[in-house]
């Protein structure tokens, strides 16, 4: 979501903008994945898009400081805000280390990785974007938030085959050390995104 200036700008918006923008992250990562020659150029737009989503969950608490009666409670807001930003930013980290550590080979495990990051983001989306609508009267939000459960299952599936590969294959430790920080900072992604998920059912009680 595009914020538009001059536009009255609701929580609900700036909430919908951090959640496209984790998605961009996840897309650019995907392609960094695809194209580890270049990942200069993808770690830039990562560090670019990781930027734009420091600016908006300033801009929401921002407002949270400045606003009384809100339409959800400040903690609800701040804390689906905070996620949402974490989730970006350990997308970034990983592409970080991507670079720092000049990793240039392309195990399967990391297109899987990047496979299920975009996917958990693109549904974590869906789910914030119900929250505008009586999400709490929702008839397919409670679909959604097991989806993102069973993308978070079996990327715990995918990160522990990874991880008992790399101890198992690996011969040099360096690199053994490299690869689990990067399988590490996937796996937080995508665990703030079930918080995310757990945060949101939590509401629909609270707002029954």
């Amino acid at each position: 979501m595009v914020l538009k200036k001059g536009k009255e700008v609701t929580f609900f918006d700036l909430l919908e903008s951090q959640a496209e923008i984790a998605v961009r992250a996840a897309e650019t990562f995907s392609s960094m994945v695809n194209d580890l020659n270049d990942v200069q150029t993808h770690m830039e737009a990562l560090h670019s898009i990781e930027n734009e989503g420091d600016e908006v969950i300033h801009r929401l608490q921002n407002k949270l400081s400045a606003t009384f009666i809100t339409p959800l409670d400040h903690e609800d807001l701040s804390e689906i805000s905070h996620l949402l930003d974490d989730v970006t930013d350990c997308i970034e980290a990983v592409g970080a280390r991507i670079v720092m550590y000049k990793l240039k080979e392309r195990p399967p495990e990391l297109k899987v990785f990047a496979a299920n990051i975009l996917a958990v983001t693109k549904v974590s989306a869906d789910a914030v974007n119900e929250l505008s609508n009586n999400f709490h009267r929702s008839k397919t939000l409670p679909d959604v938030l097991v989806r993102i459960h069973t993308l978070e299952n079996d990327n715990d599936v995918v990160y522990r085959a990874a991880l008992t590969k790399l101890f198992d294959e690996a011969t040099d430790p360096i690199s053994v050390m490299k690869w689990k920080e990067v399988y590490d900072r996937v796996e937080y992604a995508v665990d703030k995104c079930e918080s995310l998920a757990n945060v949101v059912e939590n509401m629909i009680v609270k707002y029954a």
